[in-house]
Protein backbone atom coordinates (compact mmCIF):
# COMPACT_ATOMS: atom_id res chain seq x y z
CA UNK A 1 0.00 0.00 0.00
CA UNK A 2 1.45 3.38 -0.99
CA UNK A 3 1.57 6.47 1.22
CA UNK A 4 -1.02 8.06 -1.08
CA UNK A 5 -3.38 5.12 -0.56
CA UNK A 6 -2.87 5.21 3.21
CA UNK A 7 -3.63 8.95 3.31
CA UNK A 8 -6.75 8.40 1.19
CA UNK A 9 -7.96 5.60 3.48
CA UNK A 10 -7.27 7.65 6.62
CA UNK A 11 -9.22 10.60 5.19
CA UNK A 12 -12.08 8.23 4.39
CA UNK A 13 -12.19 6.54 7.80
CA UNK A 14 -11.90 9.83 9.70
CA UNK A 15 -14.65 11.26 7.48
CA UNK A 16 -16.94 8.32 8.20
CA UNK A 17 -16.37 8.44 11.95
CA UNK A 18 -16.79 12.22 12.08
CA UNK A 19 -19.84 11.90 9.81
CA UNK A 20 -21.58 9.57 12.22
CA UNK A 21 -20.83 11.97 15.08
CA UNK A 22 -22.32 14.81 13.01
CA UNK A 23 -25.35 12.66 12.15
CA UNK A 24 -25.90 11.99 15.85
CA UNK A 25 -25.70 15.74 16.39
CA UNK A 26 -28.30 16.33 13.70
CA UNK A 27 -30.62 13.86 15.39
CA UNK A 28 -30.21 15.65 18.72
CA UNK A 29 -30.30 19.23 17.31
CA UNK A 30 -26.66 19.90 18.08
CA UNK A 31 -24.51 21.72 15.53
CA UNK A 32 -21.15 20.21 16.55
CA UNK A 33 -19.18 22.81 14.60
CA UNK A 34 -15.75 21.21 15.03
CA UNK A 35 -16.94 17.74 14.10
CA UNK A 36 -18.82 19.18 11.13
CA UNK A 37 -15.71 20.90 9.80
CA UNK A 38 -13.68 17.71 10.27
CA UNK A 39 -16.36 15.64 8.53
CA UNK A 40 -16.78 17.96 5.56
CA UNK A 41 -13.03 18.54 5.11
CA UNK A 42 -11.98 14.89 5.32
CA UNK A 43 -14.88 13.72 3.18
CA UNK A 44 -13.95 16.27 0.52
CA UNK A 45 -10.30 15.20 0.80
CA UNK A 46 -11.41 11.57 0.36
CA UNK A 47 -13.32 12.39 -2.81
CA UNK A 48 -10.55 14.53 -4.27
CA UNK A 49 -7.74 12.09 -3.50
CA UNK A 50 -9.84 9.35 -5.07
CA UNK A 51 -9.18 10.99 -8.42
CA UNK A 52 -5.42 10.66 -7.88
CA UNK A 53 -5.20 6.92 -8.42
CA UNK A 54 -3.84 5.84 -11.80
CA UNK A 55 -6.54 4.44 -14.07
CA UNK A 56 -7.01 3.92 -17.78
CA UNK A 57 -10.73 4.59 -17.98
CA UNK A 58 -13.61 6.21 -16.14
CA UNK A 59 -14.71 3.99 -13.26
CA UNK A 60 -17.89 3.97 -11.15
CA UNK A 61 -15.76 5.25 -8.27
CA UNK A 62 -15.04 8.39 -10.29
CA UNK A 63 -18.75 8.98 -10.81
CA UNK A 64 -19.46 8.51 -7.09
CA UNK A 65 -16.53 10.81 -6.27
CA UNK A 66 -17.77 13.52 -8.63
CA UNK A 67 -21.30 13.33 -7.22
CA UNK A 68 -19.86 13.45 -3.71
CA UNK A 69 -17.88 16.62 -4.51
CA UNK A 70 -21.03 18.33 -5.82
CA UNK A 71 -23.03 17.22 -2.77
CA UNK A 72 -20.27 18.41 -0.43
CA UNK A 73 -20.11 21.78 -2.20
CA UNK A 74 -23.86 22.18 -1.61
CA UNK A 75 -23.49 21.14 2.04
CA UNK A 76 -20.66 23.61 2.61
CA UNK A 77 -22.54 26.40 0.86
CA UNK A 78 -25.68 25.75 2.91
CA UNK A 79 -23.73 25.47 6.15
CA UNK A 80 -21.11 28.20 5.85
CA UNK A 81 -22.45 30.70 3.32
CA UNK A 82 -26.23 30.52 3.80
CA UNK A 83 -25.80 29.70 7.54
CA UNK A 84 -28.59 27.12 7.35
CA UNK A 85 -31.19 29.86 7.27
CA UNK A 86 -34.67 28.92 6.08
CA UNK A 87 -34.70 26.10 3.55
CA UNK A 88 -30.89 25.94 3.66
CA UNK A 89 -31.17 24.04 6.94
CA UNK A 90 -32.88 21.14 5.17
CA UNK A 91 -30.51 21.37 2.22
CA UNK A 92 -27.56 21.17 4.59
CA UNK A 93 -28.98 18.18 6.46
CA UNK A 94 -29.84 16.25 3.29
CA UNK A 95 -26.50 16.93 1.61
CA UNK A 96 -24.48 16.16 4.75
CA UNK A 97 -26.26 12.82 5.17
CA UNK A 98 -25.86 12.10 1.44
CA UNK A 99 -22.12 12.82 1.62
CA UNK A 100 -21.80 10.39 4.52
CA UNK A 101 -23.83 7.83 2.57
CA UNK A 102 -21.48 8.05 -0.42
CA UNK A 103 -18.50 7.48 1.87
CA UNK A 104 -20.16 4.45 3.47
CA UNK A 105 -21.27 3.17 0.04
CA UNK A 106 -17.62 3.12 -1.04
CA UNK A 107 -16.64 1.50 2.28
CA UNK A 108 -19.05 -1.36 1.56
CA UNK A 109 -17.61 -1.73 -1.94
CA UNK A 110 -14.08 -1.88 -0.51
CA UNK A 111 -15.12 -4.40 2.13
CA UNK A 112 -16.50 -6.71 -0.57
CA UNK A 113 -13.28 -6.30 -2.56
CA UNK A 114 -10.81 -6.72 0.32
CA UNK A 115 -12.42 -8.99 2.94
CA UNK A 116 -12.05 -12.58 1.69
CA UNK A 117 -15.31 -13.85 3.22
CA UNK A 118 -17.32 -11.02 1.63
CA UNK A 119 -15.44 -11.31 -1.66
CA UNK A 120 -16.33 -14.99 -1.79
CA UNK A 121 -20.02 -14.05 -1.49
CA UNK A 122 -19.85 -11.42 -4.25
CA UNK A 123 -16.60 -11.59 -6.25
CA UNK A 124 -17.88 -9.35 -9.07
CA UNK A 125 -20.14 -7.18 -6.88
CA UNK A 126 -23.09 -8.07 -9.08
CA UNK A 127 -24.28 -10.90 -6.83
CA UNK A 128 -27.29 -10.64 -4.47
CA UNK A 129 -25.28 -10.38 -1.20
CA UNK A 130 -23.62 -7.19 -2.45
CA UNK A 131 -26.91 -5.73 -3.69
CA UNK A 132 -28.63 -6.62 -0.40
CA UNK A 133 -25.84 -5.02 1.65
CA UNK A 134 -25.99 -1.82 -0.41
CA UNK A 135 -29.80 -1.77 -0.22
CA UNK A 136 -29.65 -2.05 3.57
CA UNK A 137 -27.16 0.83 3.69
CA UNK A 138 -29.34 2.94 1.37
CA UNK A 139 -32.52 2.31 3.38
CA UNK A 140 -30.70 3.10 6.63
CA UNK A 141 -29.42 6.40 5.24
CA UNK A 142 -32.80 7.40 3.82
CA UNK A 143 -34.29 6.78 7.27
CA UNK A 144 -31.42 8.70 8.89
CA UNK A 145 -31.93 11.61 6.49
CA UNK A 146 -35.66 11.79 7.12
CA UNK A 147 -35.17 11.68 10.88
CA UNK A 148 -32.38 14.27 10.74
CA UNK A 149 -34.47 16.71 8.68
CA UNK A 150 -37.33 16.36 11.15
CA UNK A 151 -35.21 16.65 14.29
CA UNK A 152 -32.44 19.12 13.48
CA UNK A 153 -33.49 22.43 14.98
CA UNK A 154 -31.23 25.05 16.44
CA UNK A 155 -31.46 28.67 17.46
CA UNK A 156 -30.52 30.96 14.61
CA UNK A 157 -27.25 32.68 15.31
CA UNK A 158 -25.99 35.66 13.43
CA UNK A 159 -22.67 35.17 11.65
CA UNK A 160 -21.82 38.82 12.25
CA UNK A 161 -21.71 40.50 15.63
CA UNK A 162 -24.44 43.02 16.23
CA UNK A 163 -23.07 46.57 16.41
CA UNK A 164 -23.69 48.28 19.72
Amino acid sequence: MTIFTIVHVVFSLVGIIAGFVVAAGLLSSRRLDGWTLLFLATTLATSLTGFGFPVERLLPSHVVGAISVVVLAAAMFARYVRLMAGSWRGIYVVTAVAALYFNVFVLVVQLFVRVPALNALAPTQSEPPFAIAQLIVLVAFVALGIAAVRRFRYPLQSARPVAS
